[in-house]
Order: structure tokens, then C-alpha cells, then sequence
């Protein structure tokens, strides 16, 4: 089930995503863990919960722990499944500070299809479980990215392919 399927804002995915890490550190999700952790004010929460219980994705009733429900754990789980590969990407391919990286991959989790979710693991998967380390195009782009030209001990691995008419 993808979360567009509920027409959910970024607010609430951030709601739905927030409900699931509180609840994975088994601590009870409450309206005040998720002021906090999402650092807005608790009739904010409230409202969001609202909404997101009318939506059939959590259920939560006054003065009680907030619980997702099999959709809201679903939509949940995609969430944080890209903004685990956004920042993945972005700290380990990228190199931009851990939270640089956190930040943006908050904001660009809600925008990520499922199809380039899917390539995106599968790039991290291939590039980062290379059994010769790191990658010899990885080490190129990282010269290239600190010092503004390409490293010719690099450039002179590389195989130019040649295509009909070039």
C-alpha cells in the first residue's frame, strides 16, 4: 500500500514515521513523545491524530497510547524505509554530514516513488557490500568533489566507450 493511496501530507508521514521509531524503542507513544519528538505543540499532535485515526491509520483515544494500525504500520515502514536510503545515500555515497543528511532526507522521503526507492536500495546495496572495498569511481568523484578536478591516477582506470558516431 503506498501512502498516497491516504492523500497524506508530509506532516502526517512525519506523524505516522514518529509513531514507529517511539514505538521500536518500546517506549509508550504517547501525545507528548510525539510533541517532542517531532517538536510541536501537543494540540497540534492532537489534531494530527485526529486526523490520521478518521484515515484509519492509527488509533488513539483521549488520555491513551497511540497505536498504528496494520495500513498505518505499512505506510509507516515505507516511510522510514526511504528516508533510511535517502540518508544513506547522502552520508555514505555523497559524504554530506550525518545532520545535513538527517534534515534532508527528512524532507525528501515524502517525494520518493517506490520504483526509485527500489533502485536506490539496490545502488546502496551494490555499491556499499563491494567486496573490494570501496569502489575505484567512489574514490574518483570524492577527489573530485574536494579538490575540483579529477584524479588522473583514477582517470587512467577508467575505460572510455566509444559509441557509433562520436
Amino acid at each position: 500500500m503506498d501512502s498516497t493511496a491516504f492523500r497524506t501530507t508530509s506532516s502526517l508521514e512525519d506523524y505516522l514515521e514518529a509513531i514507529a521509531i517511539i514505538n521500536g524503542q518500546d517506549t509508550k507513544v504517547t501525545v507528548t513523545a510525539l510533541s517532542k519528538s517531532l517538536k510541536v505543540k501537543k494540540p497540534s499532535v492532537v489534531a494530527a491524530l485526529k486526523k490520521l485515526s478518521c484515515d484509519g491509520l492509527v488509533i488513539h483515544d483521549r488520555y491513551s497510547d497511540v497505536k498504528l494500525t496494520p495500513a498505518g504500520n505499512r505506510i509507516a515502514g515505507e516511510i522510514y524505509r526511504r528516508h533510511q536510503a535517502l540518508r544513506s545515500f547522502l552520508v555514505n555515497i555523497l559524504n554530506v554530514d550525518p545532520k545535513i543528511a538527517e534534515e534532508d532526507a527528512c524532507r525528501m522521503e515524502h517525494s520518493l516513488s517506490s520504483a526509485s526507492l527500489e533502485k536506490l536500495g539496490k545502488f546502496l546495496e551494490f555499491v556499499l557490500n563491494c567486496p573490494q572495498g570501496e569502489p575505484e569511481w567512489l574514490k574518483g568523484f570524492n577527489y573530485f568533489f574536494e579538490h575540483g578536478k579529477r584524479d588522473e591516477r583514477t582517470m587512467a582506470k577508467c575505460q572510455r566507450i566509444s559509441f557509433p558516431g562520436n
